[in-house]
C-alpha cells in the first residue's frame, strides 16, 4: 500500500516538474518589451509601416520558435539559448530601424526625409 501511494506522488510530480520547466518568464518579457519597443517607434514615427511590419514577422518568428520550444513541455537549456539568441538578432534589428535615416512624423505612410540640395 506504501509503494502504490509512493508511485502516485511521483507520478503526479512529473507532470508539474515538466510543467514549470515550459515556464519562458523572461522570453515572455523581452518579447512583451521588444512589440512596445515596435508600437512606440511606429507612435512616434521612427519607424515606417513597412519597417514595422517587417519587425512584426521577426517578432513571430521569435513567438513560434517559443512554441516549438514549449510542445514537449520541456524548453531544454539548448531551446533557451537559440531562443535567446533570437531575441537579441531581433533587438539589434528594431533599434537599427528605429534609428535609421527613414521616418514616417506625419504618419503618411510615406517616407519623410530631409530635402537634397
Amino acid at each position: 500500500m506504501k509503494q502504490i501511494k509512493v508511485l502516485v506522488a511521483i507520478a503526479l510530480a512529473v507532470p508539474l516538474f515538466a510543467l514549470a520547466q515550459a515556464n519562458t518568464p523572461r522570453v515572455d518579457q523581452r518579447a512583451a518589451n521588444q512589440q512596445q519597443r515596435i508600437d512606440q517607434g511606429v507612435a512616434s514615427g521612427s519607424l515606417t509601416p513597412r519597417e514595422a511590419n517587417r519587425l512584426e514577422r521577426g517578432q513571430l518568428h521569435v513567438d513560434r520558435m517559443e512554441a516549438r520550444a514549449k510542445a514537449d513541455g520541456v524548453v531544454t537549456n539548448r531551446e533557451r539559448a537559440r531562443l535567446h539568441q533570437a531575441q537579441d538578432v531581433q533587438s539589434r534589428r528594431i533599434y537599427s530601424q528605429k534609428h535609421d535615416r527613414q521616418h514616417d512624423y506625419n504618419h503618411n505612410g510615406l517616407l519623410d526625409r530631409p530635402r537634397r540640395r
